[in-house]
């Protein structure tokens, strides 16, 4: 056995192999930048009022002048003439400022009418200003290759005038289930048979994350059938993942598959739950087999599946968000990393507390609909109650 972070530093050495094309940035949301996108041009692109008010010179005024006269209206998209000296330009929120003026006045500190202004309380210079790039310099890095595109970012494309971004095709991962057990929801269960819930699990968290997905089914318990799976899965997709099969058991079968038809490198890790994991290559495309065990195989996909995925399409591999909060339960010295099903409760004095689900089986798929989290034990380690604990959010911060 491994260690989690060994896995980890393997899965995410890969290099992206996917081409790159240019997209609408009302297309991009949630692709990965192919190139540094650099900025030709300042945001503001010049000096303008941060507040409705007078823009002055504020060396123009003193204790003996405090009234001036209005010279100049300047709204939002207007090119302003250069301040008169010992006057005022009536401006907008957003209105450039004109040459000669290095401070703005709110309208609510005056006395105004068309033609005057009198100002009633002290002005320094660069007040309610915003200055020529603030928000982004010209040459400013404004999106890095690797870089996920949320809604932020295409603002901020739409904001320097990309009508269009590079980015990397998605990867197309190939999902398959093992087992004769598993029946596909919408049919009738025969005796010893199960509903498949983890590929339609697995196939959703892929498209979470902006990936293609290829459906390839179950897949029978039988070595030739597991084979054929992941030739037609490896001629067709980026990477391949699938659930179940990667144990030691008679019924077991990706293992023995993907020694004879690739390379196995990684198999089994140091983690509960999924301490079966299997990694490897058909040809040139990268293999990951998860734990048939629904919590399995949710907790190696995102602990271990989603910085492999990252890394083949070219995003810098993100680590789990994790904060401290106390743990209101114990737990024994485990001699793996262990992650626990938890909700966070507010305790008598409003600080978070971590609760444990009372069934910590694999098999128990209703403990994550439940949690909120999981909470990292690490090796040769024990959990007192009131304990400060690791907590890694289970849901929109994981993925």
């Amino acid at each position: 056995m491994i260690s989690l972070t060994q896995a980890r530093a393997t899965l995410t050495q890969l290099s992206c192999t996917q081409e790159s094309l240019s997209l609408p940035i009302a297309d991009a949301l949630g692709m990965v930048a192919s190139v540094d996108v650099v900025s030709k041009l300042a945001i503001p692109p010049a000096d303008n009022s941060a507040m409705d008010g007078f823009a002055i010179n504020s060396a123009s005024l003193s204790e003996d002048v405090t009234t001036l006269t209005i010279s100049q209206r300047i709204p939002a998209g207007a090119q302003p003439k250069p301040l008169v000296d010992n006057t005022a330009a009536r401006i907008f929120t957003g209105g450039t400022m004109p040459d000669g003026a290095d401070a703005v006045v709110i309208q609510e500190n005056c006395n105004f009418d068309e033609s005057h202004v009198t100002i009633l309380q002290p002005v320094v210079a660069a007040a309610n200003v915003r200055p020529r790039g603030q928000d982004i310099r010209c040459g400013a890095t404004v999106v890095k290759k690797g870089q996920k595109l949320n809604a932020i970012d295409i603002s901020l494309l739409a904001s320097i005038g990309h009508a269009e971004v590079d980015v990397y095709r998605p990867l197309n991962v190939a999902l398959f289930s093992t087992g004769d057990e598993l029946v596909e929801p919408g049919h009738t269960l025969k005796p010893g048979q199960i509903y498949n819930s983890n590929r339609p699990l697995l196939a959703a968290l892929c498209q979470q994350l902006g990936f293609d997905v290829i459906d390839c089914g179950i897949v029978e318990d039988t070595l030739d059938a597991t084979k054929r799976a992941l030739l037609h899965a490896a001629d067709n997709a980026d990477v391949i993942i699938s659930s179940g099969g990667v144990s030691v058991g008679e019924e077991d079968h990706v293992k023995p598959a993907i020694e004879a038809l690739g390379e196995l490198s990684m198999w089994k890790v140091q983690m509960k739950p999924g301490k079966p994991v299997a990694y490897g290559r058909i040809g040139h495309v990268p293999f990951l087999g998860l734990p048939g065990n629904p919590v399995s195989s949710f907790t190696v996909f995102q602990l271990l599946g989603v910085p492999l995925l990252q890394s083949l399409q070219g995003q810098s591999a993100s680590e789990p968000t994790a904060f401290a909060v106390k743990s209101k339960f114990a737990m024994r010295t485990t001699s793996r990393e262990e992650y626990i099903r938890v909700k966070l409760v507010r305790g008598e004095h409003g600080e978070l507390y971590a609760d444990r689900f009372p069934n910590l089986s694999s098999g128990v798929m209703s403990s994550l609909s439940w949690a909120d989290g999981l909470v990292r034990q690490d090796i040769g380690s024990a959990i007192e109650v009131g304990q400060r604990v690791n907590f890694l959010p289970l849901h929109e911060a994981m993925l």
